[in-house]
């Protein structure tokens, strides 16, 4: 099992397959520094390739999942002086380098459940549209906060909102006007798939989902999870096209068998690790 020991995130791997990944400054509201997004790049990237993990849940410690950019180290307009080619160079680095933090997630080989309680404020909405499923408590609310400090949002939020739901016009009020959104409208526009009481419900929810998760078969786990982002990104007939290759190759599983046998004597399919 890999080493996961992080300044600023909290790694719990459960015998089960599920992993608990915690955004962990409580103290400075679980806001984004560069040591931060490091740990966040770092721990999805090596989590991906932990056999003994199946799903994971991501959640905040503290008061409420995150304030966003942590603007007392961040200095969100460059005052260097130089050449504007290499400056701008620079900053392009940095941005991409962020981007790729929450990329991460989605590229995630495993599905990632995040479940948002109180506050999750620009970065943090970047952040969670990256996620496979999104859980929030009742006092939830989402913030494109990045108008407000007069920028676009540039690391996920405008690319990635507009593909989990449908509604233009709710996509663009939102990231034009910096305002709160509440767990009643996240769930009906369809951000959120379920709002729970409180922290600890949503947390044992997710749970529940990710453990159910963990149980089915990690190849058929992985495909899905691939070939739904894949088809996102593609039109239906070269989604329909690319799983014609991926599936010629993966319907050779163990998997398959162990689960038809599964079902025949009603009970548990035992499947090997990736």
């Amino acid at each position: 099992m890999p080493n996961y020991q992080f300044e600023t995130v909290k790694v719990t791997v459960h015998p089960d397959g599920v992993a608990h990944v915690e955004l962990n400054r409580p103290k400075k509201l679980n806001a984004f520094n560069n040591q931060l997004i490091g740990d966040v790049l770092n721990v999805f990237r090596t989590i991906s390739d932990d056999q003994d993990v199946r799903a994971i849940v991501l959640s905040g410690a503290g008061r409420l999942y995150t304030a966003g950019l942590d603007l007392s180290e961040t200095q969100l307009k460059d005052k260097s002086s130089g050449d504007i080619a290499r400056l701008t160079y620079a900053k392009r680095h940095h941005l991409q380098w962020f981007q790729s933090a929450f990329t991460a997630i989605e590229e995630c080989a495993k599905p990632v459940i995040a479940v948002v309680h109180n506050g999750c404020i620009g970065a943090g909405v970047d952040m969670v549209t990256a996620a496979d499923i999104r859980y929030c408590t009742k006092d939830a609310y989402f913030c494109v906060k990045e108008v407000d400090v007069g920028l676009a949002a540039d690391v996920g939020t405008l690319q990635r909102l507009q593909k989990i739901i449908g509604n233009q016009s709710f996509v663009r009020d939102v990231c034009l006007t910096a305002r709160n959104v509440k767990s009643d409208e996240l769930l009906r526009e369809g951000v959120v798939s379920k709002v729970l009481d409180t922290k600890e419900q949503a947390l044992d929810e997710a749970f529940k989902t990710a453990r159910l998760i963990a149980s089915k078969s990690p190849v058929a786990v992985l495909g899905t999870k691939h070939l739904l982002n894949y088809s996102r990104d593609h039109s239906v007939a070269e989604g329909l096209a690319y799983t014609v290759t991926w599936s010629s190759a993966m319907l050779n599983t163990e998997d398959i068998p162990n689960s038809v046998q599964a079902f025949v004597t009603k009970q548990p399919a035992k499947y090997s690790k990736l």
